[in-house]
């Protein structure tokens, strides 16, 4: 992967010095681009604007965020030595210490191009993250906002409100992933951390925007896979447990609707509910960020023996397998439709956004009762100062449901998190938070070894720097 990039802009270098003795080429003048400084904050969906074409042009620009962390990790396991319930001797069992230290530093680099009055085309990598150490492209799209390559003019008045995007991208489900951390893009989180159950992938297809007159709409539709491939599907072998497995993969469907409005100089509100679908999954959206999380290794345990096997450290043993510690999964295997509705309003400098997301989905076709997971999240931003260069806030997260069909009770999370920040300039951003995290009504074992979560929770500090540009 390291060598395809390498490759990759070594034509880029070399087609833009060709380009520039070829014909006019020029750089940062782009078309319906959401910035990636501090006017991107509070920015959905896509935008249109009244930019001028004036031929071929580059975007360059990379984004990089740096978190000190001072977060321990508590459970009502017993640490040591001791027989199980059923009578299992554990060993040596310790959630592992955690140090008072700097993060792995994360990067993305942006690369686009305009390429044709109203059409630009975006890449987008990750340098550097918890989940991929090495370079790894995150995806990219092509964006049309203007159909005059086919003819002048042409559908000028759908288009006048419409975009389409194509790509293997970020895929729009819901409001909130405008919000989240995306690897070193964390301008636009007023917090370190995404929401707990973190819905966000990236899929082959595309989505249809029409905005107008404040209302907002979107249809998409992707092919339901993370990693792209032409292989044949082989379907898994019934069992008594799965007697009817899926024969295929589905395409995921994506649908949002709602209002954006600046009522006045000081009002903005907006509300939107958004939809996704699969009926036969290949994967799910909550499980397919190749970044990972902030908090980095929390309630993970050292190595200890379970009996005559021996457990190894999880926080250690595979780096890139375990990074997305204090997320929940909700481990759909077969099927999910889950909605989201982000009511967001804005007075002045005050600021509210809230997450209410319903999530059902099977867990293997043939015994396919749904199972609900449901999410509820909420924060209010004060923004102040000279361009709201200075903000405080606090957020309250919580999830809930069933871990599997078979379980007698739901499970849940809790997340408070509190906030403040200062944007040094529009492209510079320090902020500080402290966090605190419980896990409810977790069983104590997990298969064949504890379970880590069981009477869980984790408290602390965080600091961020982030530079975007």
């Amino acid at each position: 992967m390291r060598t395809f990039i390498k490759f990759s802009l070594a034509i880029l270098a070399l087609g833009l010095s060709t380009g520039i003795k070829a014909q006019t080429t020029t750089f940062g003048n782009m078309q319906n681009l959401i910035p990636r400084d501090q006017r991107a904050i509070n920015q959905f969906d896509v935008k249109k604007d009244s930019a001028e074409f004036k031929g071929l042009s580059i975007d360059l620009g990379g984004a990089f965020a740096l978190q000190f962390q001072a977060i321990n990790s508590f459970n009502d396991q017993q640490v040591g030595s001791y027989t199980a319930s059923n009578g299992t001797t554990i060993t040596n069992y310790r959630l592992n210490n955690l140090e008072n230290q700097f993060n792995l530093p994360t990067a993305n680099m942006t690369i686009g191009a305009q390429l044709y009055d109203g059409v630009r085309v975006n890449l987008d990598l990750y340098l550097a993250a918890r989940h991929h150490n090495e370079t790894w492209v995150k995806g990219g799209y092509l964006q049309i906002d203007k159909l005059d390559f086919i003819k002048k003019d042409f559908l000028a008045g759908f288009m006048k409100y419409a975009t389409i995007k194509i790509g293997q991208m970020e895929n729009n489900y819901g409001d909130a992933h405008f919000r989240r951390s995306d690897n070193g893009s964390a301008l636009v989180n007023p917090f370190i951390e995404s929401n707990i159950m973190d819905s966000f992938t990236t899929e082959m297809g595309a989505e249809i925007y029409y905005n107008r007159n404040g209302f907002v709409s979107m249809f998409g539709m992707t092919n339901g896979k993370l990693n792209q491939n032409v292989t044949e599907f082989v379907p898994a072998a019934p069992t008594t447990a799965a007697p009817d497995p899926n024969t295929t993969i589905s395409p995921t469907i994506l649908a949002k609707l709602g209002y954006d409005k600046q009522i006045n100089t000081d009002l903005r509100v907006r509300f939107t509910g958004s939809l996704a679908h699969n009926a036969n999954m290949s994967g799910n959206p909550w499980s397919s960020d190749r970044a990972g999380s902030r908090y980095y290794y929390v309630m993970s345990h050292a190595a200890y023996t379970y009996g005559t096997t021996a457990v190894t450290n999880n926080a250690t043993t595979d780096l890139a397998a375990n990074a997305t510690t204090g997320r929940f999964n909700p481990n759909f295997g077969n099927w999910f439709t889950t909605v989201m509705f982000n009511p967001f309003v804005k007075y002045k400098g005050l600021e509210f956004f809230g997450t209410i997301e319903l999530a059902q989905g099977g867990d293997k076709k043939g015994v396919d009762e749904a199972r609900k997971v449901n999410q509820y999240a909420g924060d209010v931003v004060y923004r102040f100062g000279t361009n709201e260069k200075f903000y405080v806030g606090a957020r309250y997260n919580v999830v809930s449901g069933k871990l599997a069909n078979a379980d007698a009770d739901k499970v849940s999370v809790n997340r408070f998190e509190s906030s403040m920040g200062w944007f040094m300039t529009k492209n510079i951003l320090a902020k500080v938070a402290y966090t605190t995290q419980s896990y409810k009504d977790y069983s104590q074992f997990s298969g064949n070894s504890l379970n880590d979560l069981y009477g869980g929770k984790f408290s602390g500090l965080m600091f961020e720097a982030v530079i975007t540009f």
